[in-house]
């Protein structure tokens, strides 16, 4: 697993196939990223990724396990009930 240390706030995030996923806001706790609302493709909305699915951090960018769409279409899906997304 990669260091979380070394994620900062407004690193990018992409895919394994290096298509833009969003912007990290912050980690939380050792589980999740969460990204930020103001990047493009977020919708205006808060959204979640598991820092499972990091694999490495490459300067000023967070690599994922899957392709970009995949990181798009699951995020959100390990929020805990009554959790908000905003």
């Amino acid at each position: 697993m990669v260091d979380l240390a070394q994620i900062k706030e407004h690193m990018e995030v992409v895919g394994s196939d290096g298509e833009h996923v969003g912007t990290v806001d912050h980690i939380e706790g050792d589980t999740r990223i969460k990204l930020t609302r103001s990047d493009p493709t977020s919708g205006g909305e808060h959204h979640y990724l598991p820092a499972s699915l990091i694999t490495s951090v490459e300067g000023d960018r967070l690599r994922l396990s899957c392709p970009a769409a995949e990181a798009r279409a699951d995020r959100d899906k390990e929020i805990p009930a009554g959790e908000s997304t905003s």
